[in-house]
């Protein structure tokens, strides 16, 4: 009998040493870290896309034909103006030749107007004289009046000549400029069948080879302005918000990881991505790599501010996070107290900022560890060296 009695006091013994040993380790004063203050936080928002060109060009010539010339190729630097290829030209500079023979004999035409007229002139002129004679010898019963009326009459036909004479210049210089036109457009067609580089360029690619039956706008050549490379990144419309054009931003190349290429925004497109929720970037860069590889994969990341001093709480650390405002534990007179806080701007690590609702002198808990409860004493460690 003693010796259960002395069994059940020693398990009770043991039972209120253990009680007692959880409720001190439940209850006693927890370390735990807190957020210190932040100096110079960029904040920063992330985009994926690719090296792409502003200037793209996809050219060909204006005229079917065969290509016999070609002189460029993929790689190529190109000067504006400098022939890229030609395509046989027989027929058409026959079609030019004949434009120029009807130009000339229209040219002729007009010469030979113009002197009908001035011989016209000098009958009408001496038709005239004579008439006037005649009228006056007439008036004075020197001559018949019959022959003044044939006079008159010659005058009035040499009248008519003139005006035909002079009707026919008109004629002949509108086929003139009618035969400069049809000559202009012949020689358009010609200088058609020659392929020039419309700015100074870059070959990129070169589809077609000598030889080829081309029709009229089929591709030969790609070309890109080099000054004009950029990159397309898609941003994640919840972080796009603060992004405006001039924000400098790096850009690291799949090609070239380890390098950072500066740059800033210099397009924000005005249609998102419906499906993806995305929102186009462009950004030109400042120290471009000497060679571009259009379609590349870059990532980018734009700096939209920098924080001077702030505070700065993981995400992982509040709760009931709606975007803008949340709950977070903080130390507030020693003890643990679960606070509504509001949050601003987000770090690329995670991390917002706090911007109201914690208490003058309280410090806020970075995690959400265990053992944090309302009205636990705590206290913050030390910061680390």
């Amino acid at each position: 009998m003693k010796a259960r009695l002395k069994f059940a006091l020693g398990v009770v013994l043991i039972g209120a040493v253990a009680a007692g040993g959880y409720l001190f380790l439940q209850n006693r004063p927890l370390k735990v870290e807190v957020v210190r203050p932040s100096e110079t936080v960029p904040i920063r928002v992330f985009g994926l896309g690719t090296v792409e060109a502003r200037v793209l060009s996809k050219i060909g010539f204006e005229v079917p034909g065969t290509l016999i010339e070609l002189h460029a190729d993929h790689g190529d630097t190109v000067a504006k103006g400098t022939v890229l290829a030609k395509l046989n030209s027989a027929e058409q500079e026959a079609r030019v030749a004949q434009a120029k023979a009807t130009r000339l004999a229209a040219e002729m035409y007009v010469l030979k107007a113009k002197a009908n007229v001035l011989r016209a002139e000098a009958v009408y002129a001496q038709r005239r004289d004579d008439s006037a004679r005649k009228k006056s010898l007439a008036s004075r019963n020197a001559t018949t009046q019959q022959e003044a009326e044939e006079a008159l009459r010659d005058e009035k036909v040499a009248a008519a000549d003139l005006s035909v004479a002079q009707s026919e210049v008109n004629v002949s210089e509108a086929q003139l400029t009618d035969a400069q036109a049809k000559l202009s457009y012949e020689e358009t067609i010609l200088e058609q069948h020659i392929l020039r580089a419309p700015y100074d360029a870059v070959v990129i690619d070169r589809q077609r080879e000598v030889g080829s039956v081309i029709g009229s706008g089929e591709v030969i050549f790609t070309l890109i302005e080099p000054d004009s490379i950029w990159t397309l990144a898609y941003v994640d419309e919840e972080q796009a918000g603060p992004l405006e054009v001039g924000q400098p931003a790096e850009i690291r190349l799949r090609s070239l990881p380890n390098s950072v290429i500066k740059g800033h925004i210099a397009r924000i497109g005005l249609e998102s991505d419906r499906a993806n929720e995305e929102r186009k970037v462009w950004i030109v860069c400042e120290d471009c790599p000497t060679q571009p590889y259009l379609g590349e994969q870059a990532e980018v990341w734009i700096t939209v501010k920098t924080l001077s001093k702030s505070l700065m709480v993981p995400q992982n650390a509040i709760y009931e996070f709606d975007g803008s405002s949340g709950k977070a534990w903080v130390i507030e007179d020693g003890v643990l107290r679960k606070k509504s806080l509001s949050f601003g701007t987000r770090s690329e690590d995670a991390r917002y900022e706090i911007t109201g609702g914690l208490p003058e002198g309280a410090s806020v808990v970075t995690s959400r560890g265990p053992g944090l409860k309302d009205g636990r004493s705590a206290s913050a460690l030390p910061v680390k060296p």
